[in-house]
């Protein structure tokens, strides 16, 4: 395989990089040379599971950091950012950011018998899961630390324009978190900086179990995909490498659909 970036003091940042999408991305831009820092919030019982997947990317021969901190909070946010800073030296920057974030309500609109949505519950979860991405956007670059020639991937869902029960907080952060990825193409570009989102497919992570209906999800994303099987975690991990390459630097500003072609049907 080969490793186009390694020598080239190369980080990746990945923003809920425990699991999922997240992980899978973490894993592969490693096995091609960058290096890896991931911010994450788990809890201890999870901690022995983690650091195993977390070792199969240090087996890749690259510099790693972990941080279990509250990604949300500006002050948790300031310490990770100085901290890399100092990791990164003189010669090294911050390639690529990925925000892989998913926290937020699977609550129904409406329901006799179970809690609603409410206003709290849409600004919990459009914050983290869109407004998030300028707060460490911001940061990073306040700070310095991106490249000459730097990446922001964000990951978004066929919810931006489809409703589906229960998804309606997560819906409106999606469509925000790409809205958020257009302006910082738009406005960042004259700094070297490309933005964009990734509408992967129906994927079977732990945060697509959460939603009430996923078997169903599931079994219709079956049935209409063209390869008659779901999105991989590698699938989409494959298109942020490829977004991450020099010959990638002329795509800003897109909604890529990663679902071989699930999306077309």
């Amino acid at each position: 395989m080969t490793q186009e970036f390694k020598d080239k003091n190369y980080w990746a940042l990945i923003l809920g990089g425990s699991s999922g999408l997240g992980l899978a991305t973490a894993k592969t831009l490693a096995k091609h040379g960058m290096n890896i820092c991931i911010v994450h919030r788990n809890s201890r019982a999870k901690e022995a599971e983690i650091a195993s997947e977390f070792e199969e990317i240090k087996a890749e021969g690259v510099a790693f950091k972990a941080f279990n901190t509250d990604a949300f909070k500006a002050e948790k946010r300031q310490q990770v950012i100085s901290e890399l800073k100092a990791l990164f030296g003189p010669n090294g920057s911050l390639r690529t950011l990925v925000h892989s974030v998913a926290k937020g309500n699977l609550k129904p609109m409406w329901s006799e018998d179970k809690p609603m949505l409410k206003n709290d519950d849409f600004s919990l979860t459009i914050n983290a899961m869109a407004i998030s991405l300028y707060d460490w956007t911001k940061a990073i670059f306040e700070a310095d630390l991106f490249s000459e020639d730097a990446r922001i991937i964000s990951f978004t869902s066929e919810g931006n324009t489809k409703a589906w029960k229960n998804y309606a907080a997560v819906s409106a952060a999606k469509v925000t978190l790409e809205a958020i990825s257009r302006n910082i193409a738009l406005e960042f570009a004259p700094f070297g900086i490309r933005a964009n989102c990734i509408q992967a497919g129906v994927t079977d992570t732990a945060s697509l179990r959460m939603i009430p209906g996923s078997e169903k999800l599931k079994a219709h994303s079956l049935l209409r995909n063209p390869f008659a099987r779901l999105t991989q975690p590698e699938d989409v991990a494959n298109a942020v490498y490829l977004l991450s390459k020099d010959e990638a630097r002329w795509i800003n500003g897109c909604v890529i659909p990663v679902d071989g072609g699930e999306h077309i049907s």
